[in-house]
Order: C-alpha cells, then sequence, then structure tokens
C-alpha cells in the first residue's frame, strides 16, 4: 500500500500530509506545517522547508509526491518568492528520488469537492470526512492533504 506525501507550498507555511493509497481506499497517516519567520532571510527560510521536509520523507518513506503548482497572483514578489520555497521542495523531493506530480489548485478542489472555485473551509471539511483524524490540523495541512487525494485518484498505478 502506496504512501503518498502531499505539498501545499508556501514560504511563510507550508502545509504537508501523508496518505495510504490501497485501491479506492485512502487513510490518514500524518500531516503538518512548516513555518518559517519573514524576518529571517530567504536562504534561511528555504533550507528549513527543505530540511523538515526532508525529515518528513525519512520518517514516513513515502513512495509518491504531489505538489500543488504556482498560480501567479498580482503581487509579482511573492510570486517570486514562493516559487523559490517550491523549488527548495522539488528539490527535496528529487534528490529523495521520489516521483513528483504537479497539481493545478483547480483541480484539487475540484477532485476533492466538485468545483475548482471551492472555498478552503469546503476543501478543508471534505477532506476530514475522506481521512478520519486529521481534524485537528490546520488549513494548510488540509491543503496538504487535498494534493495527496487529488494524486491518489488522478493516479492509475494502483
Amino acid at each position: 500500500m502506496p504512501l503518498i506525501i502531499g505539498i501545499d507550498p508556501g514560504l511563510q507555511r507550508t502545509g504537508w500530509g501523508i496518505i495510504q493509497h490501497n485501491g479506492n481506499a485512502l487513510s490518514f497517516v500524518e500531516c503538518g506545517v512548516i513555518t518559517t519567520d519573514n524576518t529571517t532571510q530567504i536562504s534561511e527560510r528555504v533550507l528549513r522547508i527543505s530540511n523538515e521536509i526532508g525529515r518528513v520523507i525519512a520518517l514516513h518513506k513515502p513512495q509518491e509526491a504531489a505538489v500543488e503548482e504556482t498560480f501567479v497572483n498580482v503581487n509579482g514578489q511573492a510570486t517570486l518568492k514562493l516559487g523559490q520555497a517550491r523549488g527548495a521542495i522539488l528539490l527535496t523531493l528529487a534528490q529523495a528520488g521520489m516521483q513528483i506530480s504537479e497539481y493545478a489548485a483547480t483541480l484539487v478542489k475540484k477532485s476533492i469537492v466538485g468545483a475548482g472555485r471551492a472555498e478552503k473551509n469546503q476543501v478543508a471539511r471534505m477532506v476530514q470526512i475522506l481521512l478520519p483524524g486529521c481534524s485537528k490540523h490546520g488549513p494548510d495541512a488540509m491543503d496538504a492533504l487535498a494534493v495527496a487525494i487529488c494524486h491518489a485518484h488522478h493516479s492509475r498505478k494502483y
């Protein structure tokens, strides 16, 4: 039964979640949020994200990874910073030898709720229904679990 790590990248808050996928059955394994301080240099922040993702991989040994794609927003500086966080995450996953899939936020929402423009709280509530036991974690972890669920639905291997 493969383990999938889903990641919702962010420079200030990176959510991660691990699920087990067995046919049509999904089960919650663990999730969390990596936080960085916006007063710290960006190099230290991306290093922290990379180290923490590496720690999670070493602990749980997921076989596949799913990462939410970057969307371009009005603030170009914020988009660039998010790209740096994603780069650190993708490099860490690749160095661990993981197969990485990327999903647009609208596809993740549509896969979980049935609507690509769903609100965060709708996604979180459906994740809690699909993965009992994960409700004590915050929105970034719920988003990461949603990315993992999306991957499980779109991966044809299992």
